[in-house]
């Protein structure tokens, strides 16, 4: 049996070190990026019943008062809850009972603003948003997202509610509720100009029974931006809006709709200036052990 030349197999060896080299190097910074990106992002700082957070990779974990959240996470609250989350930034968003939230990208270092990322998404239920450091010198940076528009901010503490449809369709119930034409609103083709149509409109509160179907939105501090396909409205301190669906254009609403946002008393406690300062720090953190689910 012919031996290999040694000058070839050192020729192999090196390619092959390289090789693995290389494969070694990408792994480590794809390992990097994963870590960057489920970063954590805040800590459950007030709580009154059962959150659940589902991870990314399908594991779901029960959180309890100093848990941290991630980027990734879906967090939702039980019938009776309310949990307070406080992100690195000194932001805060309080979500109300049976609401879903998605934390699609948050990023914050006090010394690169170019990396500031504020990204949520809002599958039912609601919550209230406060401004943090991140929003006050890059508030483009910051999104909800929600079923029937994108809220923008522009400094501010908001309160928003989405309410889902049930089995009548969504916009039949934005028609009585808006105290809009049957003709106005058609189904099958919608007017030239939306905005006019919202201006136009009287939105008359319903007597009694649930609200119609759709986005909710009130500005207690600062202003923010509400917008889908049908066009887009800012709301400012003491506005209440409406938005009854992705193609209907947000409108103001003349008087609070029925909104109610009413966390426990210690929710409004202030927090201590060292977990103000620093909400994700290990002194922040509780012994608390959280039980993950596979």
């Amino acid at each position: 049996m012919r031996k290999p030349h040694p000058k070839c197999t050192a020729i192999e060896a090196a390619v092959l070190g390289r090789l693995l080299l290389q494969a070694g190097l990408c792994a480590a910074l794809w390992l990097t990026a994963m870590q960057a990106w489920a970063a954590v992002a805040g800590t459950v700082v007030q709580l009154s019943g059962p959150l659940l957070a589902k991870k990314t990779n399908g594991a779901v974990k029960i959180l309890s008062l100093k848990s941290e959240v991630e980027n990734g996470d879906t967090l939702v609250t039980e019938k009776n809850t309310y949990a307070m989350l406080r992100f690195i930034d000194n932001s805060e968003i309080t979500l109300r009972p049976a609401s879903t939230m998605t934390i699609e990208n948050f990023s914050f270092d006090k010394g690169k603003p170019e990396g500031d990322q504020a990204h949520f998404s809002l599958v039912k239920g609601g919550l209230r948003s406060i401004t943090g450091l991140l929003g006050q010198r890059n508030k483009e940076k910051f999104s909800l997202k929600t079923p029937a528009a994108t809220i923008g901010i522009r400094g501010t503490t908001f309160i928003v509610e989405y309410v889902a449809p049930d089995e009548a369709p969504a916009l039949a119930s934005a028609r009585r509720f808006l105290g809009a034409s049957t003709a106005a609103l058609a189904l099958d083709s919608l007017p030239p100009a939306p905005l006019q149509l919202a201006q136009m409109a009287q939105p008359a509160l319903p007597a009694g029974g649930a609200r119609p179907a759709g986005l909710y939105v009130q500005v207690v501090a600062g202003q923010i931006n509400v917008s889908n396909g049908g066009g887009g409205l800012n709301f400012s301190a003491g506005q209440f809006g409406y938005v009854p669906s992705t193609t209907l254009p947000p409108i103001v609403l003349p008087a609070n709709p029925g909104l109610q946002f009413t966390p426990p008393p210690a929710f409004s406690a202030p927090a201590s200036p060292a977990a103000q300062a620093n909400p994700g720090s290990e002194s922040g953190k509780g012994k608390t052990v959280d039980c993950e689910v596979r």
